[in-house]
């Protein structure tokens, strides 16, 4: 069984790392959506349950997370943050490396790690190379505005909680420009990810 490419993808908010982690989806890698699976966990009743005996019945109504109140805890006080991570996190580290250990055993030649804080949570450590997705900040906010409605100031208060563009991009391997027209963004990941795909040594490996 040989290990497959695992590759991060980060970026600016809006920048189009999801339309990429789905491309090369379709083209055959396979893909961790840390949103998916974040929002998978949060139906699972024994989920519920602990945010429920931590935040009330508020925060769980009818069977279902209240998004907004734990957006509120969890901006409100970071320690609230630190907790529910530490409920959270262990269970998607284990189905990640599960996921990637079923993608070995099927002969997949890449598997995609599509996460928002993928360096804050220290996630490109179990990457074996991380892309930057290069977007200009016009085109972003105005898909931005488009898809949710946010303005200049929504979008720079949502950077604020992540790592400076600057810092992503010079921490990351490889840069893919994220403008054009979809189907030139689609060319350029499908090149990009066959010239990965067919030499793996040109990847010096970030984990040890």
């Amino acid at each position: 069984m040989s290990k497959p490419i695992v590759l991060g993808i980060v970026g600016g908010i809006g920048s189009g790392k999801s339309y990429i982690a789905r491309i090369m989806g379709e083209a055959g890698a396979v893909v961790y959506d840390a949103d998916r699976e974040v929002t998978a966990l949060y139906r699972k009743p024994e989920v519920l349950d602990t945010i429920r005996s931590w935040w009330g019945d508020e925060a769980v109504v009818d069977g279902q997370l209240d998004r907004a109140t734990v957006a509120r805890v969890i901006f409100e006080d970071e320690s609230q943050r630190d907790r529910l991570e530490s409920l959270l996190f262990p269970m998607l580290a284990e189905h990640r490396a599960e996921l990637i250990r079923r993608a070995g055993e099927d002969g997949g030649k890449v598997v995609v790690i599509d996460a928002p804080l993928l360096f804050e949570a220290g996630l490109d450590e179990q990457c074996d190379a991380v892309v930057f997705v290069d977007t200009p900040r016009e085109i972003r906010l105005r898909r931005l505005k488009s898809r949710s409605g946010w303005d200049e100031a929504e979008l720079a208060r949502r950077e604020k909680a992540q790592l400076p563009l600057d810092v992503k991009r010079e921490r990351s391997d490889y840069v893919l420009s994220g403008a054009g027209t979809a189907d030139e963004v689609r060319d350029r990941v499908l090149r990009f990810l066959n010239e990965i795909a067919a030499d793996s040594s040109r990847i010096k490996s970030r984990r040890k």
